[in-house]
């Protein structure tokens, strides 16, 4: 890297702080008032995404980036991950998917604004927060106080008062700090009711459409909108329906909002050990607009870029006057934005679970429960929050084998090399005590291994006593005498272990190695960074002959950081080392496996499906696509087939996956892989069958859309100066996500009284008999159709029923 733009990256990290907002132009002047942010001297309503640049490849951030403005997004936010780019203090990497000048350039060049959090605590589910581990041994150091070698910060006032008399003085100096670097746009402090003038305090949650500024002279702004919720290892999956964050989004704006960010837009990949937690899963999908692996989501996607419409057709009336807001009876309230020009739009809400009659300017409209009317003119419902106008899809993961490349097979085409158990490497720390394992390791490998050998009087084969192993966390693995004995792990609602493990001693000699295991270090709460882990003890040997309890905790204990497979390189898959015979060593723990393969045929995005193995890490020529771990079961219970979007949400609320692994499939960007000659490498460390991976290609071929008579127009065809248009009735479209796909079948098709969802339709008591035939007609051969959901069209087989048409339909 040149030493110019090093320096150009440095400067940048000196900022290290709190969030600012950066206009694609470096023309364009950001300010603020009481009702919006002001760009280029101009009021504007804006609708933002968060997208990580480090969760995803710089291959694919172009492609986010469009479906994020396709998206109706004006705005990409970002954090500054500060433990990627300075790993080593004062060695700087801003290479790759690290690059974070190339992504905001790649945003500007785009038509977007820029939101950049510096930070650089991030929080994030990301490991430690995003702070360097070095930054932990800096001498007098106390993170997220008023302390002299740490000044820094972001989303601190939830966990202020924790902090004591130090907080306030240190929220004061970084403001002063922030405002002094004159950088010409405002700056944001999250969850900050006391934020200092002129930081504007903002507001992070489910719903923010009761938070209210702490000055009138600043804007309504929500920083995180949270689309969802990350996935724990341990965990089931969760979800947010598209109807309740639609409404959040429109009850912001209907209060006063003009600035609002989805937290995730596009969540992505937790690649390598960058997950924090502890235990937080290697998909970081957060059921977002736009998934894990690149591709639309669908209602969620296209009904939010309807929501964003309507709000724009608002716009001008949102950034001129504050809202009046009224009752219209119970759970139900208008806010009118009226302008001395003649201006009016209107948001009328059912804040109510169950549906509702509203009557407002002489006009009677529909409100199912929990929902929001949006009316640019204040007369015509553009938009209500609970009816989809927008096609689901079906997207599903086609299995097909590993494609061992034939040059490598012998055997299985698998070859391995055994980690050996306890001390390996010649910088092993002798030490009197248990170490914590974050001040020995600094967070440079996962693994820390605590040996000891112990004379052992009246030991002998089939004797069973116990040994007892107390660990901060996250895990542990126990061998005596070099053989596995017992393993235990945390959880994410609680990481820390105590086990007894039966174990079977010899006269004499007995050797006690113990392997202890993060999952990602603590990322969030006050104090977070006293969080230890390792096995801090007590660890004691109970005798079971004699009744005796030995405690082992102060003996002399033999250390080694990592893996000696990890300082050999391994993970490049290139030593020497490798044995390939065609007995694969399979069910056996602490074993490295490589193979070569050929990457799937086409362009569709790539996992590999981890079935049959156990916990570990996997690299793909050299890239380490993060932790698996397949054998990590979800609860059997807290799921639901289906979850009503009425009444408030919270992260248990709408779950899937019970009794499943919480995370099976592991996303390989499709620009790590070439056409053959791959090189997989796995370290396993509890033990599992490589021959039982498999690929998994991500493919969307089933379309779905459920449209009644009762919804409105499309918000593309609205025109308020447009008779016929409000004459019209509402359509239902369908398009294949592929500019190489066509509709090739309508495998469901029913105007009437159809129910269930996408996958599951059936016939209601009434049904018209031209529903198939009409939609084959119209849709099969073409890449998008649409056609009118009315009687017009289908007839009418239910005389004084309210109608809708559903249908499901295949891409080829």
């Amino acid at each position: 890297m040149r030493e110019r733009k090093k320096e150009a990256y440095r400067s940048l990290l000196l900022l290290l702080l709190l969030g600012s907002l950066v206009a694609p132009s470096f023309c364009a002047n950001v300010t603020y008032d009481h009702r919006a942010l002001v760009v280029g001297g101009k009021r504007r309503v804006l609708i933002s995404g968060s997208i990580h640049y480090p969760r995803s490849t710089p291959e694919m951030w172009p492609d986010l980036i469009q479906k994020s403005k396709d998206g109706g997004l004006d705005v990409i936010e970002t954090y500054v991950f500060w433990n990627i780019h300075e790993p080593v203090r004062n060695q700087y990497d801003f290479e790759g998917s690290k690059d974070l000048v190339k992504f905001v350039k790649l945003v500007a060049e785009a038509g977007l604004l820029v939101h950049l959090r510096i930070g650089p605590y991030v929080c994030a589910e990301w490991n430690y927060g995003g702070f360097p581990l070095w930054l932990h041994f800096i001498p007098g150091i106390e993170f997220r106080t008023n302390n002299e070698p740490f000044k820094i910060e972001n989303e601190y006032g939830n966990i202020d008062s924790s902090y004591g008399a130090g907080a306030k003085p240190y929220i004061n100096w970084a403001a002063s700090m922030a405002v002094s670097l004159d950088t010409g746009v405002p700056w944001v402090m999250c969850q900050q009711a006391d934020a200092p003038d002129p930081i504007i305090n903002t507001c992070n949650g489910f719903y923010c459409d009761q938070f209210t500024p702490n000055s009138n002279a600043k804007p309504k702004m929500w920083t995180e909108n949270w689309s969802g919720w990350f996935l724990s290892f341990g965990g089931s999956v969760p979800y947010r329906p598209v109807e309740d964050l639609a409404f959040a989004v429109a009850r912001f704006f209907q209060r006063g909002g003009t600035f609002q960010n989805y937290y995730m837009y596009h969540g992505g990949t937790n690649f390598g050990r960058t997950s924090g937690g502890p235990f937080i899963a290697t998909s970081y999908d957060y059921d977002a607009p736009i998934d894990e692996y690149g591709i639309i989501r669908q209602p969620k996607w296209g009904h939010l870029k309807d929501v964003h419409k309507a709000i724009k057709l608002c716009e001008e009336a949102l950034i001129a006057t504050d809202p009046a807001i009224s009752s219209l009876g119970p759970n139900l309230e208008a806010a009118v934005y009226k302008t001395s020009s003649g201006l009016c739009a209107a948001f009328l809400a059912n804040i109510g679970t169950q549906d509702a009659t509203v009557n407002f300017n002489g006009n009677s409209y529909h409100m199912p429960g929990w929902s929001v009317s949006i009316l640019p003119d204040c007369k015509s419902a553009v938009l209500n929050t609970a009816k989809i106008n927008s096609m689901a899809v079906i997207p599903n993961f086609v299995r097909q084998p590993l494609q061992v490349d034939s040059s490598d097979a012998v055997g299985s085409g698998w070859s391995w090399i055994n980690e050996p158990i306890g001390i390996s490497k010649d910088d092993a720390l002798v030490r009197p005590g248990l170490l914590e394992q974050i001040n020995t390791t600094a967070d440079k490998s996962d693994y820390l291994w605590y040996s000891l050998s112990l004379e052992v009087e009246g030991g002998s084969s089939g004797s069973q006593d116990a040994l007892h192993v107390e660990s901060l966390g996250h895990g542990l693995h126990a061998f005596v005498n070099k053989k596995l004995a017992g393993s235990k792990a945390g959880s994410s609602s609680n990481a820390k272990v105590a086990v007894d493990i039966p174990i079977s001693l010899i006269p004499g000699k007995n050797t006690f190695d113990l392997l202890s295991l993060t999952v990602g270090l603590q990322n969030y709460g006050a104090f977070f960074d006293k969080t230890g882990a390792g096995i801090t003890g007590p660890v004691k040997l109970k005798r079971s002959a004699n009744g005796t309890t030995i405690d082992l905790s102060s003996q002399r204990w033999t250390y080694q950081i990592g893996l000696k497979g990890e300082d050999s390189g391994l993970s490049s898959g290139s030593s020497s080392q490798w044995t390939t015979q065609p007995s694969l060593p399979k069910k056996q723990p602490l074993t490295w496996y490589k193979t070569t393969f050929s990457a799937p045929a086409g362009s569709d995005p790539v996992a590999l499906d981890f079935t049959g193995m156990g916990k570990g890490e996997a690299w793909v020529n050299g890239q380490s696509i993060g932790r698996y771990w397949p054998t990590n079961i979800s609860p059997n219970s807290g799921c639901t087939d289906s979850c009503n979007y009425r009444g408030a949400y919270n992260s248990d609320k709408c779950r899937k996956n019970c009794g499943k692994p919480s995370q099976q499939l592991y996303h390989i960007p499709r620009s790590w892989l070439k056409p053959s000659g791959n090189i997989l490498v796995l370290f396993e460390e509890i033990g599992g069958d490589p021959t039982k991976i498999s690929f998994a290609t991500r493919q969307v071929g089933t379309l779905c859309s459920h449209v009644s008579e009762s919804h409105p127009l499309p918000v593309d065809m609205w025109d308020s100066d447009s008779k016929t248009g409000k004459g019209s009735g509402p359509i239902l479209f369908l398009e294949c996500p592929s500019s190489d796909q066509v509709i090739s079948s309508i495998k469901f098709a029913s105007f009437g009284t159809p129910h269930g969802t996408c996958g599951g339709f059936s016939h209601g008591k009434c049904s018209s008999s031209k529903a198939l035939s009409t939609l084959q007609k119209a849709c099969v051969g073409s890449r998008s159709c649409s056609i009118g959901v009315s009687i017009g069209t289908f007839g009418d087989p239910c005389k004084g029923v309210t109608k809708s048409l559903a249908v499901e339909a295949s891409c080829a």
